[in-house]
């Protein structure tokens, strides 16, 4: 099937960790603005293709919020069947298990608080809280701002620029601390929990937005995959392995990209970008993608290890 949607305008945000997403808090003591620019620090700092630089290669990966927002926008209801149980969060007692479900958690108090689900975001915060604190990344944060997301936990655009500052936190702290195999694990959580929202919402709702996105993501799993190559721990050549299978589904879904020449309405002082990507994949790659995500994501979820 070929699928067309828009060029997507990606702009570039600070990763690493598309999963601490709200992890606690950031540094520093004053009160975040609110109330100013606050859909362009949603949209800057949340919502975008994340860009990670290591060891001088870039690396592109969409963020769990960018997937949220567009499911929510498809029509597909929340579905609290589909994240991980917060109380699962005390069964990981190894730093490889707690980084990729900090990711995993992460992604999910993002997809929580994109719904309004206040109840839902408060067992999700204490979870990410609880593997940050085991993993040693809260000390990035402040006792200020997590005070500031629990109050403002009810409030999803509240929510949504302090996910800008944690981004910008925690990225700084794990660069300076040089931790890349566990922001890397942590990556691939959030990346791994993103596209098990995509699959779990085109199953409830056969959108070709959604659809458009899974078949899309042959770029960001290679990324993925290039960065836990230099993490040696049998645990994660395992991961990277299961990872290169699902990179094969992906090798024969094809692209095609046509240029459109822009239109600008000089009323309104705005200028429409018309070119699309073209996405040519079969339902029988779908599956295959979707059944290796739910054998990699069971793994990582349910193993004690």
């Amino acid at each position: 099937m070929n699928i067309k949607n828009p060029m997507f305008n990606s702009k570039l945000l600070a990763v690493c960790f598309a999963s601490l997403l709200i992890a606690t808090s950031c540094g520093g003591g004053d009160k975040p603005k609110e109330e100013e620019n606050k859909e362009n620090l949603i949209d800057t700092d949340t919502a975008k293709t994340a860009v990670l630089n290591v060891g001088g290669e870039l690396f592109s990966v969409p963020s769990p919020i960018q997937t949220a927002m567009l499911i929510q926008k498809s029509g597909v209801a929340y579905d609290k069947a589909i994240l991980n149980v917060s109380k699962n969060a005390n069964t990981y007692t190894n730093d490889f298990m707690r980084s990729l479900n900090l990711g995993i958690y992460g992604a999910d108090l993002g997809y929580v608080s994109m719904y309004n689900q206040t109840q839902d975001a408060i067992g999700y915060l204490a979870a990410v809280k609880q593997l940050a604190d085991k993993l040693g990344v809260s000390a990035a944060f402040d006792t200020g701002t997590m005070k500031r997301i629990e109050s403002n936990i009810a409030n999803k655009d509240s929510m949504l620029v302090l996910v800008g500052i944690a981004y910008r936190a925690s990225d700084a702290y794990l660069k300076t601390n040089k931790r890349t195999e566990v922001s890397s694990l942590i990556l691939a959580g959030g990346w791994i929990e993103s596209m098990h929202f995509s699959i779990s919402a085109y199953k409830a709702k056969q959108s070709e937005d959604v659809k458009f996105r899974i078949a899309e993501q042959k770029q960001a799993l290679g990324s993925i995959i290039k960065l836990l190559a230099s993490n040696t721990a049998p645990e994660a050549i395992e991961l990277g392995k299961q990872l290169s299978d699902l990179a094969k589904v992906y090798d024969g879904i094809q692209f095609k990209y046509t240029f459109v020449e822009p239109t600008t309405d000089s009323l309104k002082k705005m200028t429409y970008i018309n070119s699309t990507n073209e996405v040519i994949v079969s339902k029988e790659q779908i599956d295959e993608i979707s059944a290796k995500i739910a054998e990699i994501r069971t793994k990582i979820t349910n193993v004690q290890s």
